[in-house]
C-alpha cells in the first residue's frame, strides 16, 4: 500500500569567482528520498573542478558537513550529506494506508495503485487509510452474495432475532422462511407454556385442584403434589386424616408454667389469679395488684396476690379491704385515760377535768395541780393550804380557851387550877391533820392510824370518835395495846368533807392523859 520513489531534480548553483570575478553555473543532480528535507546554502567557491582548495577559487572538493559535524539539522534530523552540501531529514513513521509526503502522511489509494485484494465480482471503493470490496452485482430479497459474487439464500431463522412471535418455530426457506406453531405434548402434571415451547408444572396448590383434607397443607412438587398436616396435627394412617395433637398431654409441664389448654392445633398457657402471661407466652408473671390500690388504706404485694394492712388505730373488716376505725376509748373502759377519752379517727384522745387537773407526757394521766405550791391558791393569811385531788382547801382553825399554839398545827393547855376536874379531864393537846381519799376507796379502808410517840412498854390507849360520825361512814380499831386505827366502812358514794375529832386516851403508869385528834377528810371523785 506504501510505495517508495525516487526522483531527480537539478539544483543550479551561481558561483562568481573572486578574482576573476566571471560567474559560473553550476548543475548539481540531488538523489530525493522519502522523508522531508531541508536544505543548506552553499558556502564557499564552487569550480568545475573541485569544491575545496588551498587558494580561493582553486582545485574544489565537496566538504561532508554531516562528517565533520558543522550541519545545523536539530536533534531530531538526520543529516545526509549532498555534494556541496547537507540535507536534514525528518524521521517520521505513517501507519498502514497512508504514506509521508511533504512532512505529511496522506492515504495511499489503494484502489488506483492496485493494491486492493478485491476478488473477481467485487468493486474496489478507496476509503481513508483502507478499501472496501463491493460486490458488482445486487441480489434479490433474501438473498446475499457470497466472497464469489454469487447470490446465495440467507437462513433467516438462524439470526440473532427470532422473527416468529412466541408459540411458532422458524422454519427457512429459499429467499424467505415460515411460522410453524409449536407442539407440546405434556405429561401428567404439567401444561405447555404460552410460547408452546416447553411443558410447566401445574401448581395444584395455589390452583386449588389439589384434594388435601381438612387440617392439611397442599406442597407443590414437580408434575404433582403432597398433603402435610398442618403445625399441630399428626397424620393418622388408619383414617388417613389429620388429627390435633395435645401438647398438654405429650408434654406435661414442659410447655407452659400455669396452665397449659390444648386448642386445635396448638395450645394455650395461662396463669392463675394473680398472675398475668409474659410475652414468652409460657411463663407467669406476678400482677402488683396494689398498683390499682385495691385497699383503703395499705397494700402489700405477695406472690400471686396482695394483702391489704390498716394503719394503727384501724382494723380490716371482713371483706379483707376496707379499714375501719377502732374506738380505743370503748374497748378499754377506763385503762386509756384517767379522766375522759375521746374517739378520733385512727387514735384517742384523753382530756382532763377543766380545773384543777393538767394533762401529763404520756397524754394519757391526769396530774393534779397543786395550787398551794404554786400559789394559785385563794386562801387568805393565817389559812392553810391543803392540796386535794383536782382543787385545793383552806384550812383556819383557832386554839380553843385554856389552849395555846405551839405549832401550825397543834394545841397545848395550859395549866389547870388544882380544883377544875373538867380542865384536867380535857385533853392535853389539840393536833389537826387533813387527810383525802377517791369514792372509789376499797371498803374498809384504813385511813389513819394513833398512838403514842413515843411508846413504852406499859402504855395503854382507848380510841373513840366523838364527834363527826354521825352517818356512820367511820370505824375505829385498836391494832394493839398503843396503836389505833380509824377505818372507812361505808362507802361515800360522792365528794364529801368530814371533820371528824378523834379521842385517844393514854394509860402511863397509871395516869390517864387525853390526846385530841381533830381530822379534816376531804372525799374527792375518782370519776375525773
Amino acid at each position: 500500500s506504501q510505495f517508495r520513489f525516487e526522483a531527480e531534480r537539478f539544483l543550479w548553483y551561481f558561483f562568481t569567482d573572486v578574482h576573476s570575478l566571471s560567474s559560473i553555473r553550476v548543475k548539481i543532480r540531488e538523489q530525493l528520498h522519502r522523508g522531508p528535507v531541508h536544505h543548506r546554502p552553499l558556502r564557499g567557491c564552487l569550480s568545475p573542478c573541485h569544491f575545496t582548495h588551498s587558494h580561493p577559487c582553486s582545485s574544489p572538493t565537496d566538504v561532508d558537513e554531516c562528517a565533520t559535524n558543522t550541519h545545523s539539522c536539530q536533534p531530531r534530523e538526520h543529516c545526509v550529506n549532498t555534494v556541496g552540501s547537507f540535507v536534514c531529514e525528518h524521521h517520521v513513521t505513517c501507519p498502514a494506508g497512508y504514506h509521508l509526503r511533504n512532512s505529511i502522511c496522506k492515504d495511499i489509494d489503494e484502489c488506483v495503485l492496485q493494491s486492493h485484494n478485491c476478488e473477481l465480482g467485487f468493486v474496489c471503493e478507496n476509503t481513508v487509510g483502507s478499501f472496501l470490496c463491493n460486490p458488482k452485482n445486487k441480489c434479490i430479497s433474501g438473498f446475499t452474495q457470497d466472497s464469489h459474487g454469487n447470490c446465495i439464500d440467507i437462513n433467516e431463522c438462524s439470526g440473532p432475532n427470532e422473527p416468529c412471535s412466541l408459540g411458532f418455530n422458524c422454519i427457512n426457506t429459499v429467499g424467505s422462511y415460515t411460522c410453524q406453531k409449536k407442539v407440546v405434548m405434556c405429561s401428567h402434571g404439567y401444561h405447555s407454556s404460552p410460547d408452546g415451547a416447553k411443558c410447566v408444572d401445574i401448581d395444584e396448590c395455589q390452583m386449588g385442584t389439589h384434594r388435601c383434607g381438612a387440617g392439611q397443607i397442599c406442597h407443590n412438587l414437580p408434575g404433582s403434589y403432597r398433603c402435610d398436616c398442618q403445625t399441630g396435627y399428626q397424620y393418622d394412617a388408619l383414617h388417613k386424616v389429620c388429627t390435633d395433637v395435645n401438647e398438654c398431654w405429650r408434654y406435661p409441664g414442659r410447655l407452659c408454667a400455669q396452665t397449659c389448654e390444648n386448642t386445635p392445633g396448638s395450645y394455650r398457657c395461662s396463669c392463675t389469679a394473680g398472675f398475668s402471661l409474659a410475652l414468652d407466652g409460657k411463663n407467669c408473671e406476678d400482677i402488683n395488684e396494689c398498683d390499682k390500690n385495691p385497699c383503703s388504706q395499705e397494700c402489700a404485694d405477695i406472690y400471686g396476690s396482695y394483702q391489704c394492712y390498716c394503719r394503727q388505730g384501724y382494723f380490716l373488716k371482713e371483706d379483707g379491704h376496707t379499714c375501719e376505725d377502732i374506738d380505743e376509748c370503748s374497748q378499754s373502759i377506763g385503762n386509756l385515760c384517767t379522766f375522759k377519752c375521746l374517739n378520733v379517727a385512727g387514735s384517742y384522745q384523753c382530756s382532763c377535768p377543766p380545773h384543777g387537773y393538767v394533762m401529763s407526757a404520756n397524754g394519757r394521766t391526769c396530774r393534779d395541780i397543786d395550787e398551794c405550791k404554786t400559789a394559785t391558791h385563794n386562801c387568805s393569811y393565817g389559812q392553810m393550804c391543803y392540796n386535794l385531788q383536782g382543787g385545793f382547801r383552806c384550812i383556819s382553825f383557832d386554839c380553843p380557851h385554856n389552849y395555846k399554839k405551839v405549832s401550825d398545827i397543834r394545841c397545848e393547855r395550859t395549866s389547870c387550877p388544882s380544883n377544875s376536874l373538867d380542865c384536867q379531864n380535857s385533853p392535853a393537846r389539840i393536833t389537826h391533820y387533813q387527810l383525802s381519799f377517791q369514792t372509789n376507796i376499797i371498803i374498809p379502808a384504813q385511813i389513819f392510824r394513833i398512838g403514842p410517840s413515843p411508846a413504852y412498854s406499859g402504855d395503854h390507849i382507848t380510841i373513840s370518835i366523838i364527834k363527826g360520825n354521825e352517818e356512820g361512814y367511820f370505824s375505829t380499831r385498836k391494832l394493839n395495846s398503843f396503836t389505833g386505827a380509824v377505818y372507812v366502812q361505808r362507802q361515800v358514794r360522792k365528794p364529801k368533807d368530814f371533820l371528824i375529832d378523834l379521842e385517844m386516851k393514854l394509860l402511863r403508869q397509871g395516869m390517864f392523859t387525853t390526846f385530841l385528834a381533830r381530822i379534816h377528810v376531804f372525799v374527792t371523785s375518782s370519776n375525773m
